[in-house]
């Protein structure tokens, strides 16, 4: 099941057609607020505590359901209303009403046994706030919350997809606390279905937008949440969806969710046998660059290809063959044209290359019959000859960062979801087109937008492992288009594994960590079917 990116007046469509089958808004608020609790828990699993700004509509009662879920694991839960409460909506009072009610499951140390604290705090942002916000701000980021600062976590309820900029008081003034929590606490953001602030349709954002590290979007992404100027406010992108909430699938653009990917992944018969997954070819590394065709090669390798062999040039052959992993062949050339001779299902080409022998690569892309994933120096060297692209005997997937594709098709004035269009209309190619919000293109297909990933990942050897992840899939018979989402969703997920679960930090992670994790993003894709 796909799932599509919806303007505003499309989701309002949508949740009609719900409401016309006796589906009540309550019901839709309660899905919605586990599924956002869910969403929580699922980067921050121990407990914390969880500062809800809350506006009086229906996205503060799933901000307030989503507390509820979380108060009922033992997390310590504070209010701050925008507004009077008796200015908030009847349902939204009655999900606030419900949450003081609400006792955890177990009673956390720092809770009633130290602090003798109820566990939940409402509190009404002072009017005051609407002039001046300089000494609030300060006391706000200055409090002192239970564990360490990365302890908190904020949850973004004021306004939801129907609201525009520019914001006003009260809601200006809550926006400016979040991201002074933000700053000067490392508190987490999560944005509930968008950032207050932000258009949901054309994505341009209020000067005074909440930054979120994280945006929970119920149901479906909304346009504005991928648009190349709102990313640096939506951060990660989490879809929750809603069972009894549909959309017409007939959208240009779709999301990269787990519960869209993971029929991709169907269980391995008990006759299966290593020939039915695929042989895939990396053809990668030079002198000074054989960490790339390592990285290639275990990529592949942990994305469940057959067999994988590794194609390098003599000089570096011994080198290659000492390091590699021990599944892997490494096989030496004296020519790249060699390589039109062997029998692979599915070339993993670029990583790390050099140009010195462009003319037999720009061959081996153009003659190949087989189906090639083409990264890096591969498509440098494609850039002084992109005609090449019309003549290529078998199917090609390209992976490019922005840089690459600035210099196979240049078009800085053009947003990357056009420049991809773009691309994928002028030549019969699918394109995977890095990036903080990857974008994979085909022609004739809806662009889809990846969700997964961190900014660590700003790093070498990342698309090295990409490329061989690619390869990898689409040796299993996974089509291009199928393999790039996929393996765009996974490796993004084992960075955020690796971050959130096993200690690394945006700083520290490396592309070898992904290697580490990719098991662990597999499973927990495959797991969201059940």
């Amino acid at each position: 099941m796909n799932s599509p990116v919806l303007s505003s007046a499309q989701m309002r469509s949508a949740e009609k057609a719900a409401f016309a089958r006796e589906v009540g808004v309550e019901a839709l608020m309660d899905q919605a607020g586990a599924g956002i609790a869910r969403a929580v828990t699922k980067f921050f699993p121990g407990l914390r505590t969880c500062i809800v700004f809350a506006g009086k509509g229906h996205n503060a009662g799933d901000a307030l359901v989503a507390a509820q879920c979380l108060r009922r694991g033992g997390w310590r839960i504070e209010i701050r209303l925008a507004f009077q409460e008796n200015d908030c909506s009847e349902l939204m009072r009655k999900k606030l009403d419900a949450l003081r009610g609400t006792a955890a499951v177990t009673t956390p140390e720092w809770t009633d046994q130290v602090n003798h604290d109820p566990g939940v705090t409402i509190l009404e942002l002072p009017a005051y706030l609407a002039d001046s916000l300089t000494t609030s701000e300060d006391a706000i980021a200055a409090k002192t919350y239970p564990g360490s600062a990365s302890s908190i976590v904020v949850l973004d309820g004021l306004l939801g997809v129907g609201a525009k900029p520019p914001l006003r008081e009260p809601v200006r003034a809550a926006c400016r606390q979040i991201n002074q929590l933000r700053q000067k606490r490392s508190a987490y953001v999560f944005a509930v279905d968008l950032p207050t602030g932000l258009d949901g349709d054309s994505g341009k954002a209020d000067r005074d937008c909440v930054i979120a590290d994280f945006t929970v979007t119920v149901g479906f992404a909304k346009s504005g949440l991928v648009a190349d100027g709102a990313l640096d406010f939506v951060g990660r992108l989490e879809v929750v969806p809603l069972p009894d909430l549909a959309a017409e699938d007939q959208s240009k653009e779709l999301s990269a969710t787990p519960y869209s990917l993971a029929p991709l992944l169907p269980r391995r018969r008990f006759s299966a046998y290593k020939n039915q997954f695929g042989r895939v070819g990396v053809v990668a590394g030079s002198k000074g660059f054989i960490g790339a065709a390592l990285m290639t090669t275990e990529g592949a390798l942990r994305a469940g290809a057959g067999l994988v062999e590794v194609f390098v040039p003599e000089e570096i052959y011994e080198i290659v063959a000492a390091a590699a992993p021990m599944e892997a062949m490494v096989k030496p050339l004296e020519s790249y044209r060699d390589l039109l001779k062997e029998k692979i299902d599915i070339w993993a080409l670029g990583p790390g290359l050099g140009k010195s022998r462009a003319a037999e690569i720009l061959e081996i892309i153009e003659k190949t019959k087989q189906p090639m994933v083409v990264d890096a120096d591969g498509l440098n060297i494609l850039a002084d000859k992109i005609s090449t692209l019309k003549r290529c005997k078998g199917k090609r997937l390209l992976t490019p960062h922005p840089g690459e594709m600035n210099r196979l098709f240049p078009n800085k004035k053009e947003s990357r979801m056009k420049t991809a269009t773009k691309f994928c209309n002028r030549f019969p190619v699918t394109l995977l087109l890095k990036g903080s919000r990857t974008i994979v293109g085909e022609r004739n297909r809806a662009l889809s937008y990846n969700t997964t990933g961190n900014p660590g990942m700003a790093s070498g050897g990342m698309g090295d492992v990409l490329t061989g992840v690619c390869a990898g899939l689409a040796g299993q018979g996974l089509s291009f288009h199928d393999a790039a989402r996929l393996g765009a969703w996974v490796c993004g997920r084992a960075a955020e594994i690796a971050i959130f679960r096993h200690g690394a930090s945006e700083a520290s992670l490396l592309a070898r960590d992904l290697l580490d994790h990719l098991g662990e993003a597999f499973n927990e894709l495959r797991c969201s079917q059940i």
